[in-house]
C-alpha cells in the first residue's frame, strides 16, 4: 500500500462508510468482507461500498461461523470461526480507516487464518503518534478485541468526537468533492494509466467466447441434446457446438 490520506479526508469517508454499514445492518445484512479493493469512487471522490458476494442476512440475534473475508481485515471472531455478528464489519472498517490514515495494516497478513489470529490476539494495536486523539479514539473502539464492548452502531459512531462539526447527512456530505481525488483527476497520465489498467485487466478473457453469454440458459433437455451431439466436452470456456438449424434464441444479460 502506497501513500496515505488527511484525517480530513479520512473523516469524510469514515462517515459515508459508517452511513453504509449502518443501512445495511438495519436491514440484517452483514458485509464480510469489508476492505480497500470493495471500495469505489464516484465522480467527485466520493465512496460506494461494492462486492456483496461473501454477504448475508442475520435475524435479530443469529450469528455466523463462516470463516470468509479477506484476512487482514477479518476480526478475531471470524478468524475464530464465530459466532459473529455485524461487529465484524466494524472491525473491518478499523482496519480500513488505519489503512486509510497510515498506507499500512496495524498487522501484516499471514498466510493462513490460525497465524492471524494468533498475530492479532498478541498484537497491542497502538495507534500512532502522528493520529490526533479523536481518530485514535476512534479506532481503538473500532478494533476492540471483545465484539460486546466494540463500537458497533451507527448512533455511537456519529458521536465520536472525531467527527465534530460534520453532517451525516449524505446529500450534504457528499455535496462537496473531496480535493485530493479530483486532484488525481487532472494528472496528465490519468487516462493513459486508466488504458492501461483496463487492456491488462482484459488480458485474460482474450480467448474467451462471449457467445456463450448469449446461449440460453442451461436445463437438463439442452444438456443431454449437448451431450448426444458430442462424445465429450471440450475444456476451456470456449466451447462452441454445431449450430441449428432454425431460429437462434437469444438471452441477454
Amino acid at each position: 500500500m502506497i501513500g496515505q490520506f488527511s484525517e480530513d479526508t479520512v473523516r469524510v469517508f469514515a462517515a459515508e462508510l459508517g452511513c453504509a454499514l449502518g443501512f445495511l445492518h438495519d436491514f440484517g445484512i452483514i458485509h464480510r468482507d469489508v476492505k480497500m479493493e470493495n471500495i469505489l469512487l464516484n465522480d467527485n471522490g466520493h465512496l460506494r461500498l461494492a462486492d456483496f458476494g461473501l454477504s448475508r442476512r442475520l435475524e435479530r440475534g443469529g450469528r455466523a461461523f463462516t470463516i470468509c473475508g479477506t484476512i487482514q481485515y477479518m476480526a478475531p471472531e471470524v478468524l475464530s470461526g464465530g459466532p459473529y455478528n455485524h461487529a465484524a464489519d466494524w472491525w473491518s472498517l478499523g482496519i480500513l480507516l488505519f489503512s486509510l490514515a497510515t498506507g499500512k495494516f496495524p498487522v501484516p497478513p499471514e498466510p493462513d487464518h490460525c497465524s492471524m489470529l494468533r498475530k492479532v490476539r498478541s498484537f497491542p494495536y497502538e495507534m500512532p503518534l502522528s493520529f490526533s486523539p479523536p481518530l485514535s479514539l476512534l479506532i481503538t473502539e473500532l478494533l476492540c478485541q471483545n465484539p460486546s464492548r466494540r463500537l458497533k452502531t451507527l448512533d455511537r459512531f456519529k458521536r465520536q468526537t472525531f467527527f465534530h462539526g460534520i453532517s451525516f447527512d449524505l446529500d450534504r456530505l457528499q455535496r462537496q468533492p473531496v480535493e485530493v481525488i479530483l486532484e488525481l483527476r487532472e494528472r496528465p497520465d490519468r487516462v493513459a494509466k486508466a488504458r492501461r489498467g483496463l487492456t491488462l485487466s482484459l488480458q485474460p478473457l482474450r480467448d474467451f467466447d462471449f457467445d456463450l453469454l448469449l446461449s440460453p440458459p442451461a436445463t437438463p433437455e439442452t444438456q443431454l441434446d449437448a451431450g448426444a451431439r458430442t462424445a465429450a466436452p471440450l475444456p476451456g470456456p470456449a466451447v462452441k457446438h454445431p449450430q441449428e438449424k432454425g431460429p437462434r434464441r437469444e438471452v441477454f444479460v
